[in-house]
């Protein structure tokens, strides 16, 4: 188990394709959505990941991650148990400075969400912002993928 900690930012443009070392698209859902501790199933291309994590910390910048590699069959199966409304995606990777970004651009009921993470070594660790980044939703819950399985994008009031 680590801790895991990562900002989380919107996306202003679609800049970071030109930039991109790879594509992926992403499928997910919950066996459990709680905010004490999530259980997550992924498939990332053509793998499966379990994944568990805690609560986040008061900031929303840590909480402690495991993460396991599952066959892909293993992972589509355990995908038809997960509560309604998984999440789809696909995830750019972008390096920037000592960093590499994680933009994820959603489809469905998120569709026109486009939010970028950057996990870091500690909380005060320093890193390069590029122009197509955003405002920063590093601890609003509204953007956590197991919130958007609930609560779509394209359903919010603004």
């Amino acid at each position: 188990m680590s801790v895991e900690i990562e900002r989380k930012f919107l996306v202003l443009n679609n800049d970071y394709q030109q930039t991109a070392q790879r594509k992926t698209r992403i499928v997910q859902g919950y066996l459990n959505s709680s905010p004490e501790r999530t259980v997550r199933i992924r498939i990332r291309g053509q793998q499966g990941y379990l994944t568990i994590k805690g609560k986040s910390s008061q900031d929303g910048t840590s909480r402690y991650e495991w993460e396991k590699e599952i066959d892909l069959s293993e992972a589509q199966q355990l995908i038809k148990l997960c509560e309604p409304g998984l999440i789809d995606k696909i995830r750019y990777e972008v390096s920037v400075g000592q960093h590499t970004f994680e933009v994820d651009e959603f489809f469905a009921e998120n569709q026109d969400l486009v939010v970028a993470e950057v996990e870091l070594s500690s909380a005060d660790d320093a890193f390069e912002k590029p122009d197509w980044l955003g405002e920063e939703v590093t601890g609003d819950k509204r953007y956590y993928n197991s919130c958007l399985m609930k609560h779509p994008f394209n359903q919010w009031i603004n």
